[in-house]
């Protein structure tokens, strides 16, 4: 056997001899540990890593686990002890999640109070009971004619208004009665703008922050549910509808007014007082809104609308269509009606702006896009959900909805199909509100999915009511009534009660930065652990093993090349040596 054959014996005699040495129960110092990481069997260089980061690991209680000759009982009491600090970290980590996902809002009162002029005077329209002038159609005469089949003696006139006046009174008066008109579809808003009471016998009086001025000045007219009625402070169709997308032949709201300097979320850009939509100075009836409404007495009506006379009032964003038939208060005839404002707004923070709209539960502007309307508030939103249900389950819309050039008017004889519609439409949003929510308040998705808008105002009524004696203010000034024969007046005064007012605001309750904290804590306390701590596991599983593996990979490679070796060529740490005969050359 030559030198060189004994001297490689010899080297592979050492590493079997080093690695039969290094068991897995011998993982002790840091040295021993490292030699069986690069020169231990995969077994045991697996347990000499773990032992590694377990005995530098800032993980509070794993170093027990992998000290040498530690008993199997203390052992097994620091992994129970490790076991539970995990589970009991991860179920309030989870909880904590649960509530940052589900209730990351709060509403709470805002750090200072707003002055009234920072918001716009609500919008207000009125809509008058008495649907059509007797001139035109005597509604009384025609439905009792109607019922007692006296069909015959009616004008194909009288018909088609008392067919056109029937979709604005009570829905079940004509209900199991055709009236056979023949009125077509595109007939009945004009001829329901012809025979409802104008604005001028609506109207005797209007003053606005203490200036007197013609009612037209204020008031424009505006087709809603109820008929046409009269709103002041709206915007106009330009800056309230996509009007490229609405029927040519639809209603639209044309005051000439424009609102450059103001919009719901923004506010008013402008230190001016006269912008539009109006503003008032501050508080108090000097500073709001006068009208004296009036009617006629042989134009009342006591069986389209019920023994009620008088107006229905709704107070609204100028941004919003009025569905007076949602929510109102009355003004009747001999009364007047004092109302005092008090603005409820809700703003939305900043922060809440990079949040799902679902989680925030409300809309930004320019969030929602909606097909007929260029502002978002969820009225706006409801009547254009309704107008989308009421073509599918109908094949038309009541007049008042929006509508494209492709959808046809309902007429008298789908009185019932519209108004079943809006029924249903409510039970489905109901129902499967309740399947998808989930939380106490948190409203599930549904098909409308019309949530509030992130900036919204409501205004709040009180009102107060006395007799209005207006035939003895004529009297007391010796005055004419007779100028205006058979008129029933009524007076109606709104102010905002407040100089200022609380607002509301959305905000974060628990944002990205309290949720790492609370779970920074939770780590802490349950297992000692920090960011570093993770970066530190991260770096063990990744990084130092891929050097560990990439070391015992050119380990082996090593010894495969010198195991491929011929015989007359030997390596010597840093020389390499041939055989040429009897002489010896080194490099």
């Amino acid at each position: 056997m030559s030198v060189n054959e004994k001297h490689r014996l010899s080297i592979v005699d050492d590493e079997k001899r080093r690695a039969s040495i290094l068991t897995v129960s011998d993982a002790g110092s840091d040295v021993e540990i490292r030699k069986k990481i690069r020169h231990g069997k995969p077994l045991a260089a697996a347990w000499s890593m773990f032992a590694d980061f377990t005995n530098n690991s800032t993980v509070h209680g794993v170093k027990y686990l992998g000290e040498k000759r530690r008993h199997w009982s203390e052992r097994a009491f620091w992994v129970m002890a490790f076991l539970i600090s995990v589970i009991g970290c991860s179920i309030m980590i989870i909880k904590i999640y649960d509530k940052w996902q589900n209730t990351p809002v709060i509403v709470s009162f805002a750090e200072k109070s707003t002055p009234v002029w920072q918001i716009p005077f609500p919008a207000v329209t009125i809509c008058p009971e008495t649907k059509a002038m007797k001139e035109y159609i005597d509604f009384t005469k025609g439905y009792v004619m109607t019922h007692t089949g006296q069909t015959d003696n009616l004008t194909l006139d009288e018909l088609k208004s008392l067919e056109a006046v029937a979709q604005i009174c009570d829905p079940y008066l004509f209900q199991d009665v055709t009236l056979n008109s023949s009125l077509a579809t595109d007939e009945i808003v004009p001829l329901l703008k012809k025979i409802t009471v104008s604005l001028n016998e609506t109207t005797l009086f209007c003053k606005w922050r203490n200036s007197i001025n013609s009612c037209g000045e204020f008031f424009t007219e505006i087709l809603t549910e109820e008929g046409f009625c009269y709103t002041f402070n709206v915007l106009d169709s330009s800056e309230l509808y996509r009007e490229e997308i609405l029927a040519q032949d639809f209603e639209l709201i044309k005051n000439n007014k424009t609102s450059t300097k103001w919009t719901l979320e923004r506010g008013y850009e402008t230190v001016d007082s006269d912008t539009y939509p109006y503003r008032v100075l501050g508080p108090g009836a000097r500073a709001g809104l006068n009208i004296v409404l009036k009617l006629t007495e042989p134009d009342l009506d006591y069986i389209c609308r019920g023994p009620v006379q008088g107006f229905k009032i709704l107070l609204h964003t100028p941004g919003e269509v009025p569905r007076v038939s949602k929510q109102y208060f009355r003004v009747p005839l001999r009364q007047e009606v004092v109302v005092s404002v008090k603005p409820n707004m809700i703003t939305t923070s900043d922060g809440l702006i990079e949040y799902a709209p679902d989680r925030r539960q409300c809309y930004f502007n320019n969030e929602r896009h909606l097909k007929f309307f260029q502002v978002y508030t969820q009225s706006n939103c409801e009547l254009e959900c309704l107008a989308n249900f009421t073509v599918a389950k109908c094949g038309c819309v009541k007049f008042s909805m929006p509508r494209d050039t492709t959808t046809k008017i309902c007429t008298q004889n789908d009185i019932k199909c519209y108004e079943e519609a809006e029924d249903d439409l409510m039970k489905q949003e109901l129902t499967q509100s309740l399947e998808t929510g989930s939380g106490e308040n948190k409203r599930g998705i549904t098909v409308c999915n019309c949530l509030p808008s992130c900036t919204s105002i409501n205004y709040d009524a009180e009102i107060s009511q006395a007799d209005y004696e207006f035939v003895k203010v004529f009297n007391a000034y010796n005055a004419d009534l007779n100028e205006f024969p058979g008129a029933i007046l009524a007076r109606l005064t709104i102010f905002f009660k407040e100089a200022q007012f609380i607002t509301s605001k959305r905000s974060e309750l628990y944002g990205l930065t309290d949720f790492m904290a609370n779970c920074g804590g939770l780590l802490g306390l349950f297992m000692g652990v920090s960011i570093l701590s993770l970066i530190e596991i991260l770096y063990y599983v990744t990084l130092r093993l891929a050097c560990h593996l990439n070391y015992r990979r050119h380990k082996k490679i090593k010894a495969r090349r010198n195991s491929s070796l011929p015989p007359n060529v030997d390596f010597v740490p840093g020389i390499k040596i041939e055989k040429f005969g009897n002489d010896l050359k080194g490099d």
